[in-house]
């Protein structure tokens, strides 16, 4: 997730520097590259966590539903929501993708023209998704840390350490 927020402050930065006042670029050529190559470093992070993607959702809903509700915030569920929507349109761009990559000529290899803008093609409609994942996808680092935090309710509280050879207190 740190990948993408470095992505995205770079975008950012050129995007400021390189349009006006109302955010028409000044050259769309070279605006339209740095975007293509935007949108291809986010997708490349993001096939870091593609795997396991449906395995940290599914930790994540389970955390969720043994924590007490003063332990969660509103928000995770809705963010949870979001996250599991964007895999899976992801993953349907990718079945696309991977259809559209097989179906290429055998002359069109990568680096040439054909490939590389069905892939260019690719990457910018995966581009909002990925963007989805990299604003929510902190909500899982958040939902584990409470979770770590709250006691189970499968496990009963840790006992009070006993110091051996010192008498146990009594409350009377």
């Amino acid at each position: 997730m740190s990948d993408s927020k470095n992505i995205y402050d770079a975008w950012d930065a050129y995007s400021d520097e390189h349009t006006d006042l109302d955010g028409w670029p000044h050259d769309d050529h070279a605006y339209g590259t740095r975007q293509r190559q935007r949108d291809a470093d986010t997708a490349e992070a993001f096939e870091t966590v593609r795997a396991g993607a449906r395995h940290l959702l599914a930790t994540a809903e389970a955390q969720l539903r043994t924590m007490p509700t003063s332990a969660v915030q509103h928000r995770w569920a809705y963010q949870l929501g979001h996250l599991r929507a964007a895999v899976d349109l992801l993953d349907a761009l990718h079945e696309q993708w991977v259809h559209t990559r097989d179906s290429l000529l055998a002359d069109a290899p990568p680096g040439t023209p054909p490939f590389d803008e069905a892939l260019a093609e690719y990457h910018a409609e995966s581009w909002s998704y990925l963007d989805d994942w990299a604003t929510h996808g902190h909500v899982l680092v958040e939902i584990n840390a409470a979770a770590q935090h709250t006691p189970s309710p499968l496990a009963p509280p840790p006992a009070k350490a006993h110091t051996p050879g010192r008498p146990a207190r009594v409350r009377r």
